[in-house]
């Protein structure tokens, strides 16, 4: 068995493999859902040559809209050497008929339930087209085998999953749709535990939630658990958790030191059309951001931009925001409609895409908009993004920022601070433009027959 992670893409005659990728925890959960005597090998596109000619008798791929066509592109060179590929993910759940075209097999949702049958027909020779994971199985269970990462030069970052889903109904977000607007957490013993197995490895974790506060009683009784074991941690949130004082507390006792938080627009009127006007709840950002501060809980802010409302000063008060309130990080991206969101059926219904497939385009790229929004060109919204980007970035930016209040204090957190904001600043200019798939590929996809 080969597992593979495929990267976005590259420049022709540019090498984008880096050795400071986050782990690939989908390959870990399959990993550990695999028989000890299944031989398997890991391949992460995004840092290392793949073998192909190297024996193998399945390949599986996770596959996610962004790196769809270097999926493809990769079947294509193990479906042409006879070896059988199958894939899943988000990506393949949400448009499994263009990913069957692409791969022998398709699981759609999660591979929990799926996994164990697909190795079963692979062995005998009989897969099938496609299998279907139990919708919104209990999460008690789950494991990952970190194994395959040995030998690769990851972030210094732990991932760790304590829970799956969101109930809140954003437009734009495919997590409900995936999801089907559940919240579930795993079993607080077994977070711990995992934990308890792996922190001598890392000094800094991160919980890859799609909203860790999607119970916040769930995620408070979690946060007791961790207290005592003396771990520091980041996350994602939604910001209506961060109204709760008592909340917020927890998250600092058990050694949460920064939170993800999508801001999107600081605009009443677009946050109503984006379906997140519960940003506004509890007094506003400025009162959430006070009870962080106050706990010492550093903030990763995003932005989108692309409703039809943006004007330059939208961008200039998106930075000026995220500035003077000293964020740990920062995005500042353009609106992006992906498969199987309300977002991108309305743009569908409305005739607004430009393209059948964007992800699958030759003339898309990286950075650019693949839809009319109804008002400021494509073209400016994309270079106000990155100039956004570049602003927030300067070493004059990040120096004030990381000797602020909100970011200095121990010693781990402010190293981190300058290194994590060194690599933002330097990918302003290498992901702008940037195809997807790799462009120096002599192969042509290989549909299945």
């Amino acid at each position: 068995m080969t597992f593979v992670h495929p990267s976005i893409g590259r420049r022709a005659g540019e090498n984008y493999m880096r050795t400071w990728q986050m782990e690939s925890l989908p390959v870990a959960a399959l990993k550990a859902l695999t028989p000890p005597e299944v031989e398997t090998r890991f391949y992460d596109d995004r840092m290392e040559p793949i073998a192909f000619d190297e024996p193998t008798d399945l390949v599986a791929i996770p596959v996610e809209t962004y790196t769809a066509k270097r999926a493809y592109q990769i079947a294509s060179e193990y479906r042409r050497r006879g070896v059988p590929v199958v894939m899943g993910g988000f990506h393949a759940t949400l448009m499994p008929d263009e990913v069957a075209q692409y791969a022998e097999t398709v699981v759609i949702g999660e591979a929990e339930a799926a996994w164990p049958e697909v190795l079963d027909d692979a062995r005998h020779g009989t897969l099938k087209a496609r299998y279907k994971g139990v919708d919104r199985n209990s999460l008690a269970g789950v494991r990952f085998d970190r194994s395959v990462f040995q030998g690769k030069r990851y972030l210094p970052l732990g991932l760790v999953e304590t829970g799956r889903g969101c109930k809140f109904p954003c437009e734009f977000c495919a997590i409900q749709t995936f999801f089907g607007g559940t919240h579930r957490r795993r079993p607080v013993d077994e977070i711990v535990a995992e934990l308890r197995e792996i922190r001598h490895q890392k000094k800094l974790f991160f919980f890859v939630d799609d909203n860790f506060a999607g119970s916040i009683p769930k995620a408070q009784e979690l946060a007791e658990a961790l207290a005592p074991e003396n771990i520091r941690w980041v996350t994602q949130m939604s910001i209506d958790a961060a109204h709760n004082e008592d909340f917020v507390a927890a998250l600092a006792r058990s050694g949460c030191r920064g939170v993800l938080i999508g801001f999107e627009s600081l605009e009443r009127d677009t946050l109503r059309a984006m379906g997140k006007k519960f940003n506004t709840m509890g007094g506003g950002y400025q009162n959430a951001l006070k009870n962080l501060a106050r706990h010492g809980i550093r903030v990763y802010g995003t932005f989108i931009f692309g409703y039809g409302t943006e004007t330059a000063q939208t961008f200039d008060d998106a930075v000026n925001f995220a500035q003077d309130n000293d964020f740990f990080l920062a995005a500042f991206n353009h609106l992006t409609p992906f498969p199987g969101t309300p977002l991108y059926q309305r743009l569908e219904a409305e005739g607004r895409l430009k393209f059948d497939a964007w992800w699958l385009d030759d003339t898309y790229a990286y950075n650019t908009l693949p839809f009319d929004t109804g008002g400021m060109a494509g073209e400016e919204i994309t270079a106000h993004c990155v100039d956004a980007r570049k602003r927030f970035y300067t070493l004059r930016a990040m120096t004030k920022r990381g000797f602020s209040p909100a970011n200095r204090g121990e010693f781990t957190m402010m190293r981190a601070f300058f290194i994590i904001n060194l690599l933002h600043r330097g990918e302003v200019n290498k992901r702008h433009l940037l195809p997807f798939g790799d462009p120096a590929w002599q192969g042509e996809l290989l549909k299945v027959a």
